[in-house]
């Protein structure tokens, strides 16, 4: 017989636990409806079928006795009833990842999956020699990779790593920061040649650069840094960093990549030389209750080894 530590100290628990009578993961299915804002983006996040998951909603509602969802057109809207059940099944939904996240955090095992999310940059160009040595020196040990510009929700467990340019603020995360890295412009000497003699900022007044960004941020950045160029100076947007990094060695203008990356490319070369440096800090982040488990606790310690050493 198990019993409870806080029964022993006199604390009961009054439940009738005959009176729940619908099932977690039905009412997880209705969650992530809602969230994710349509039933074919809730079953491919919960990697099930449309029709699968559009039965757990109906079987939900049928243990509820509720309507939950409405067409309206092409789309699902809630309705009085769902919208008053949702908060309480997004603090279900809460609890059991607090569960999970508890659970994972006691796992004592070198073996099991642990998911790393990175820029596409870091995870193109820092992260697989780190993976190919995790492989060797930890073989049971399987590697998720998300190589994304989005920042990964860590307590949501979207990742268990996170690498970032930022430090997060969230008490239950945990970071270490490993380094200041430094960003430079480039371009193929073909297309500074095509410009004329690039030797000052202001010889860039008329150039072409490629966008990594809709915000602003890089426009905002350079002219922080001496440049005087406007956003007509942008034809090109691209918010993926390799077919950015693409566009530059086919020609097509300026971009910008860590300095130990676009050294290292033959087909670029600084614009500038050392002038216009762009520094940010690189971050490994992961939850609290994560950096008990072995083997995340292993793979957060091998990452620091390793980037610290880039």
């Amino acid at each position: 017989m198990i019993i409870p530590k806080n029964r022993m100290k006199g604390i009961h628990f009054c439940m009738d636990w005959r009176a729940v009578k619908f099932d977690w993961n039905r009412a997880r299915a209705f969650l992530v409806t809602v969230e994710e804002g349509s039933l074919s983006a809730a079953a491919r996040a919960l990697g099930m079928s449309q029709p699968t998951l559009g039965r757990q909603v109906s079987a939900l509602e049928t243990e509820l006795g509720v309507v939950l969802f409405e067409r309206v057109g092409s789309g699902l809207e809630l309705t009085p009833s769902g919208l008053e059940l949702l908060e309480q099944v997004r603090s279900m939904g809460a609890a059991a990842n607090r569960l999970s996240l508890a659970a994972s955090g006691q796992s004592l095992e070198l073996q099991g999956n642990v998911c790393i999310s990175a820029s596409e940059v870091h995870a193109a160009f820092w992260l697989p020699p780190i993976i190919a040595k995790l492989r060797q020196l930890q073989p049971k040990i399987h590697i998720e990779l998300v190589a994304t510009s989005q920042v990964s929700d860590l307590q949501r467990r979207e990742a268990d790593i996170a690498i970032r340019n930022f430090r997060p603020t969230q008490p239950e995360l945990i970071a270490k920061k490993i380094k200041d890295s430094t960003a430079r412009l480039y371009a193929t000497p073909a297309y500074l040649q095509s410009i004329g003699p690039v030797n000052t900022a202001e010889d860039l007044r008329s150039a072409d650069f490629i966008s990594i960004d809709s915000t602003g941020m890089l426009l905002k950045g350079l002219n922080e840094r001496g440049l005087d160029i406007e956003k007509d100076n942008f034809p090109i947007l691209c918010e993926s960093y390799l077919v950015h990094w693409q566009l530059v060695k086919e020609g097509l203008g300026i971009g910008i990549m860590p300095e130990d990356i676009g050294d290292d490319e033959p087909a670029v070369v600084r614009v500038l030389g050392d002038k216009v440096p762009l520094t940010f800090p690189i971050w490994l982040t992961t939850h609290r209750e994560l950096h008990t488990s072995r083997r995340v606790r292993l793979v957060f310690d091998l990452l620091v080894e390793e980037l610290e050493g880039q």
